[in-house]
């Protein structure tokens, strides 16, 4: 959370406006719906068709169970009249659970990752404050302030860096220390 403080031009008694802004920044994932299922990770059974379809269903093994031993789903297929495409079109299916499956453990991980990044938003989480009056910058992670705000918006940004720095280093010492 940043935090903004400044006279606001558009109030006539001059006085002092503060806003407050939050940002995220998460990086973006590639979706790779290539799902490989390996042959020794499934048990393939062939059976007859049930329900109506003449002679045909009552004499080949046409329809397909596919167990995925890993995760223990089910699919099974028995639309089509020959058993090598009910096994793919049941294949299609454990493939599109499967990724889903995936999917949902990303994004589960994700927002796992978001939720220890991200706080809530409050004032209270405030790193930074530019405060335009007393034309300076306070870091409140590390107590730093910097008094010529106009430098520093204009991108003479070194002095903070350097105290970002040295506290990130102290800190590290420390931890290895302990």
């Amino acid at each position: 959370v940043h935090r903004l403080v400044r006279v606001s031009p558009f109030d006539a008694a001059g006085r002092r406006q503060t806003s407050f802004s939050s940002i995220e920044v998460m990086p973006e994932f590639d979706d790779d719906a290539n799902i490989e299922i390996r042959p020794e990770d499934i048990e393939v059974t062939a059976h007859r068709s049930s329900g109506a379809g003449g002679q045909h269903i009552n004499k080949t093994d046409s329809a397909i169970r596919i167990v995925h031993l890993p995760t223990g789903i089910v699919v099974g297929c028995q639309t089509e009249r020959s058993q090598l495409q009910n096994k793919e079109f049941a294949l299609n299916m454990l493939r599109t659970k499967l990724y889903d499956i995936a999917q949902k453990e990303r994004d589960d991980a994700i927002a796992g990752e978001r939720k220890s990044q991200v706080g809530s938003g409050d004032r209270s989480e405030k790193i930074r404050t530019y405060n335009y009056p007393q034309g300076r910058i306070t870091d409140h992670r590390i107590g730093f302030s910097v008094y010529s705000l106009d430098s520093f918006m204009n991108g003479n940004i070194g002095n903070m860096i350097e105290a970002l720095i040295s506290a990130d280093t102290a800190e590290k010492l420390k931890s290895s220390e302990n």
